[in-house]
Order: C-alpha cells, then sequence, then structure tokens
C-alpha cells in the first residue's frame, strides 16, 4: 500500500531547555525530543492518521537508536533511516525567549548524517507510489544529498502531490545566491511550494508576498505557500484561487516547530481533499497549537485539537 507521504530531509535530537527566558550559559536541565523538519512534518502527519514514512541517516550510536525509537513511538515508519559509520547524530540547541526570539545552534559537524543520502540507495518505486512526497532546501546543500534530492524529484515526475519545503538555513550555504539555482531546478519537479518570506526571497529574488507567489507559480509550481509571520498565511493556486488567512492569537512559549506542524497539516488537507482556505485555517492553527508548547514533535496536535481551535478562533 502506498504511503499518505514520504518526506526526505533532517533529523537529529533537539534539545531544549526547561526553563524559558534563561540564556543558554545559565540553562541547568534540558528535555530530549526527535527533531529536523522534514522528520517533524512525518511525525505531524501520522499525528493526524496519515501513513508516513521518512528517508534519513543517522549516526551510529546511541542518539541514533534513540531517533529510531521515537519514530516507531509516533507511528512513522523507519525503514529507510539508516546509520552512517563515524558521523555522529546532530544535535541542536535552542534558546527560548518567547514570544519571538529563538536561537537555534546546529551541532552537524564534520557532516550531518542526512546529507550522506545517496540516490543510489533510494527506493524509487515507493517516492513515486506516495501520494505525497515532500522535500527541504538543507537537502539541496550539500552532496550526495543534493544529486539525491534532484533524482528522486525527477523520477517522482511530478505524480500525486509534490512539496518542496524552501527551508532555507543560511548556516548551511555560502551565501542565498549559491542556493537559488538548486532551489530553482527543484521548483521544476515539484507542485507545492511553501516557505516564508526568506525563504522565498532566497528562491526566487522577490519577497513582496504576492509577486513570489506569482514567482513561485511562473518557476513551475501549481501552489504557492507564503507564510508571513504575524500577517498570516497568503496561499496562491494557478487555476486563481487565493487565500490569504491571518493567524490564530496564541500565547506563544517556543515558535519552533510550527511550521512543521502547519506542513503535516497542509499535507493533511491536501489528502482530504479540502477547498485552499479551509487547508490553510486548520494549517495555522496546528501551527498556533505548536506554538503554544514547549516541544516540536511530541507537541504536534491530534485532528480534534486542530478542530477545536480553528472553532474557538485561537488556541485556548
Amino acid at each position: 500500500m502506498a504511503y499518505d507521504l514520504i518526506t526526505m530531509g533532517r533529523i537529529g535530537v533537539d534539545l531544549y531547555p526547561l526553563q524559558t527566558g534563561v540564556p543558554l550559559p545559565q540553562v541547568t536541565s534540558f528535555g530530549k525530543f526527535l527533531g529536523g523538519s522534514a522528520t517533524n512534518v512525518a511525525v505531524a502527519a501520522a499525528r493526524l492518521g496519515r501513513r508516513t514514512a521518512v528517508i534519513t541517516r543517522t549516526g551510529d550510536d546511541p542518539f541514533g537508536t534513540y531517533l529510531h525509537e521515537a519514530l516507531k513511538g509516533f507511528g512513522v515508519d523507519d525503514r529507510w533511516v539508516t546509520p552512517v559509520p563515524g558521523l555522529p547524530t546532530p544535535v541542536t540547541f535552542c534558546e527560548v525567549f518567547p514570544p519571538d526570539d529563538f536561537p537555534l545552534y546546529f551541532y552537524r559537524q564534520p557532516k550531518a548524517p542526512d546529507l550522506e543520502i545517496d540516490a543510489h540507495e533510494l527506493d524509487l518505486d515507493a517516492i513515486r507510489e506516495a501520494r505525497v512526497f515532500w522535500v527541504t532546501g538543507t537537502g539541496l546543500s550539500e552532496e550526495p544529498s543534493r544529486t539525491a534530492t534532484l533524482a528522486a524529484l525527477a523520477h517522482r515526475a511530478r505524480s500525486g502531490t509534490t512539496v518542496f519545503d524552501l527551508d532555507w538555513r543560511p548556516m548551511f550555504w555560502t551565501e542565498p545566491d549559491a542556493a537559488r539555482p538548486f532551489y530553482q531546478e527543484a521548483l521544476r519537479h515539484t507542485t507545492v511550494a511553501v516557505g516564508n518570506l526568506d525563504e522565498v526571497e532566497v528562491a526566487t529574488g522577490v519577497r513582496e508576498p504576492h509577486a513570489a507567489a506569482r514567482a513561485l507559480l511562473d518557476a513551475g509550481v501549481e501552489l504557492a505557500v507564503v507564510k508571513q509571520g504575524p500577517k498570516g498565511v497568503l496561499a496562491v493556486h494557478r487555476d486563481g484561487v487565493t487565500a490569504e488567512v491571518p493567524p490564530l492569537p496564541v500565547n506563544v512559549l517556543n515558535g519552533l516547530g510550527a511550521g512543521d506542524a502547519f506542513g503535516g497539516c497542509l499535507v493533511h488537507g491536501l489528502l482530504a481533499g479540502w477547498d485552499l482556505e479551509k487547508t490553510m485555517r486548520h494549517a495555522n492553527a496546528a501551527g498556533a497549537i505548536v506554538a503554544s508548547r514547549l516541544e516540536c514533535s511530541s507537541a504536534m496536535p491530534t485532528a480534534d485539537e486542530i478542530e477545536a481551535a480553528v472553532t474557538v478562533g485561537a488556541v485556548q
């Protein structure tokens, strides 16, 4: 049976301080969580009842073992999560300064195993048959992951729904101009592009939301989703349908992971055949719920929680 969703990209261990508003040098205790944007999207969709899997790699170490256990616990198939001897599983620390300051510190040296995904090891039939296939910009930042990502997209050939999460992380690139040619190539093979204002600017050279959405459509996608932070989300479909939805009021505890919850619910709405505005409203609500919680993967909301937030118009 085909998967509802296969994601391909980052995985790691998130170590979040259990004291909010405290600088990292003074933090005394941390929580350990499954992390990585592509992986979190798979978790979010699984929480909504979807059959999901992730393609990625870990270190051959205890943290790698933990990630396999966590994936299985969340109901995400880990058959394509393989170890890379000699490279440590990545660890990411953050600081939590609500409502809008959450610095991230990535420990991915000498190289992250998830950038060692090799095109020759991909299950291309499963990728092509999945109802939704999701890739990220980080997967384009280094070889062999770059070639593997583009090969998977080319083989899928826009069958079903293929999502490109622009996922711009400047610390993984020398400069934005270095990323744009690879982003443009990926956009040729995808049907949906998702990104915030910084990310769409990297992909298209345009920052104004409506102009950026048009540029993404011109690059080949059928649906452009531009996240505008406090101004909400703009979604424009090639057929002319547009939805611009404001954010839900929420007391933000940790904004990290909100975009991944948005992504998981976006996939759920696309698979359910919802109209564009309903999909955006529910995805917005999913993101807001996670922003109100400390953790990411284990904070992904259920369908009932999302529906309640949409009905009330706020996160309680």
